[in-house]
């Protein structure tokens, strides 16, 4: 899990590069649970508010850069 104040650390392009690595985990993450291998559900719900997070931090940039 990463805080954000972590993630606002990070450049534009490193946050989509974040946001694309935790979409494959979560893709990864939802066939394991699909396919009964997924220990701890949890894991998902975790990358989701990750994907919130970084979502959010690329949109506060973005508006930023208007201002």
């Amino acid at each position: 899990m990463m805080k954000a104040s972590e993630i606002r650390e990070l450049t534009v392009d490193e946050l989509t590069v974040k946001l694309g690595d935790l979409k494959k985990d979560l893709f990864n993450l939802r066939l394991q649970l699909a396919t009964n291998q997924l220990d701890n559900t949890n894991k998902i719900t975790e990358v989701k508010r990750d994907i919130a997070r970084v979502n959010t931090v690329i949109r506060e940039k973005q508006l930023a850069a208007k201002a």
